[in-house]
């Protein structure tokens, strides 16, 4: 294949061959959407198949960015979401879904003093009940959590 990432090629299946048209922009759409049905279905190896396409041909697409973060992350591939993550957040940095989905990564990779910046940032910019609450704003900067919270 020369000159695209989709050209008119020959599958084979069994003994036939197949030609695999040239992909479309309604082709992308339909692929991302596989791939969103795909994230709740927890499969997030066949949705990053799709996905990895879609990012190929539409680099500036955040939506399909945060989507193969969003699948990097529930594959365990913590580094790959990590990098998604903030790139979406160099294009958007008022992003609060964002700022929360990466706090969760670096939380999962045991980064929490990072994962906290994020936290509040994404409660800072979208005061919803899950991103206050992951916020932790009676704990102090740096400090240890103390008992249980009353």
């Amino acid at each position: 294949m020369t000159g695209g990432l989709f050209r008119l090629s020959n599958v084979f299946r069994g003994e036939e061959a197949v030609t695999v048209p040239e992909a479309t922009p309604e082709t992308y759409v339909i692929d991302f959407r596989a791939a969103e049905q795909l994230l709740k279905a927890r499969d997030p190896r066949g949705a990053l198949k799709l996905l990895d396409a879609v990012v190929t041909a539409h680099p500036e697409n955040t939506a399909a960015r945060l989507l193969r973060a969003r699948a990097f992350f529930l594959g365990a591939q913590l580094r790959a979401a990590e990098l998604e993550f903030q790139t979406v957040l160099e294009r958007e940095p008022d992003n609060a879904y964002a700022h929360f989905a990466l706090a969760r990564t670096l939380q999962r990779g045991g980064r929490r003093d990072e994962a906290r910046r994020h936290f509040r940032l994404a409660a800072a910019l979208d005061p919803r009940p899950d991103f206050v609450e992951a916020a932790d704003f009676d704990r102090p900067p740096g400090g240890a959590r103390g008992g249980a919270r009353e």
